[in-house]
């Protein structure tokens, strides 16, 4: 009887051993693909390579908070999720950061998305992305901030128009249209009141200054 349990016990701790060997070290269930899933712009071979994790590693034993931060360290994403399918795939979803303007950077410009956070640097603004002219061009100045947030509130009909952005302070946002008028917004409370009248006023109204800062008195010059 002793025999007979010491033999189960053996088996147990062997099947145990290898169940353990197959998951944890062999690459029987190592990483054989991985998919990328989100990305628009940045190509699934550069957020592979950014993750670097080899072939057959095994996947029980990657570290997803690790190929997280890796894959993070391309500045266009602004987030990352990596799951295990089993048995040999590494998914890794991405959201990539949008470019909302373009801020001047000595002979180049650089492209921020909506948090202020620099995607890239390019030798001219993009089309349909607005110059941003702020004093203090960093993240968290109020002035940028509400800038950035007047220019995601403007309606769609409207925002291809708008060439320039400017803020001298969080209460004090301007935007300049490509036929040259002139949209004095203010700060960025009640976006969607501004938004509704501005698309109004630009289509009934002829002037070369709308100001929506205050959407109960709306002043055109």
């Amino acid at each position: 009887m002793k025999a007979r349990t010491a033999f189960l016990v053996l088996l147990t701790a062997g099947v145990v051993g290898t169940a353990a060997w197959l998951v944890f070290l062999s690459p029987v269930l190592g990483v054989r693909s991985i998919e990328i899933v989100g990305n628009v712009t940045v190509p699934s071979e550069r957020i592979k390579q950014q993750a670097g994790v080899a072939d057959l590693h095994p996947l029980a034993t990657v570290n997803l908070d690790d190929v997280e931060s890796r894959v993070l360290g391309i500045r266009r994403l602004a987030t990352a999720k990596v799951d295990r399918i089993w048995p040999g795939t590494l998914k890794i979803e991405v959201v990539e950061r949008e470019p909302v303007a373009a801020i001047p950077a000595g002979d180049q410009v650089a492209i921020v998305d909506g948090q202020g956070v620099v995607i890239e640097l390019k030798s001219a603004v993009p089309p349909l992305l607005p110059l941003l002219k702020v004093d203090r061009p960093a993240a968290g100045d109020p002035a940028m901030m509400a800038a950035l947030q007047v220019i995601q509130a403007v309606p769609d009909e409207v925002a291809p128009k708008v060439r320039q952005v400017r803020a001298g302070t969080a209460e004090g946002v301007t935007l300049i249209l490509s036929d040259g008028r002139t949209v004095v917004w203010g700060g960025p409370d009640r976006p969607e009141e501004k938004a509704r009248l501005l698309a109004s006023l630009l289509k009934r109204e002829k002037a070369t200054v709308y100001d929506v800062s205050s959407p109960d008195v709306v002043t055109l010059k």
